[in-house]
This record gives structure tokens, sequence and C-alpha cells, in this order.
């Protein structure tokens, strides 16, 4: 897989206000079964499950059965990817900005 497909899943998995729930809440515990997930949501648990297969794709969530539960954590190291993408455009963004204030200032001198 390249690195652009890899880029490309996690931003994918992360464009939907539901998986970026699930990271939120994997994120504030150590580990949680498939039923607590499915208790914060007003969907079913088949509904629930496949968001957490986008994430598990994207490597974002790892899960391991204990008897007939399964259990989900978050893997945040993908999320490097995107605060390292984002860090770029907030450069470029700030040098812009300063840009324009000596401009502003030049201008009202």
């Amino acid at each position: 897989m390249k690195e652009n497909d890899v880029l490309r899943d996690v931003f994918d998995a992360i464009a939907d206000p539901t998986r970026r729930r699930l990271i939120r809440l994997l994120a504030e515990a150590e580990e949680v079964p498939l039923h607590e997930l499915t208790g914060q949501f007003e969907m079913g648990r088949t509904a629930v499950s496949k968001h957490l297969t986008i994430l598990k794709e994207a490597g974002l969530v790892l899960d391991r059965k204990v008897g007939r539960e399964t259990r989900f954590r978050l893997n945040a190291a993908p999320l490097r990817e995107i605060q390292d993408w984002v860090a770029f455009y907030g450069k470029f963004w700030h040098a812009n900005m300063l840009n324009l204030g000596k401009f502003l200032e030049e201008e009202e001198e």
C-alpha cells in the first residue's frame, strides 16, 4: 500500500462524525466492549460495527476477543499523519497572516 493510500484511508475514516465520536469514546477509555459503544449511539449494533470496521481498516482501532465479547481500543498512531498534514498548513497560514499584517501596516503608513 502506498503512503497516499494510507493517508486517504485515515482521512476517509475520520470524515464521518460517528467515527470521530467513536474515536473520542475510545480515547477516553483503555478498552471498550462493543455493547457499551453501541449504547452510546441511536443506531444498531451492526451499524456501529461497520463504523468500527472502517476505523480498523485505517489502523485507528484494534480489537480483541474476550470470551464471546469483542473489545475495542484506540490506536492513535495513524492520527499523527493527520496532525502532520494540518501542521504543514498551519505554518502556511501563519506565514501568510504575518505577511498580510506587514502589508496592512505598510498601507497605513
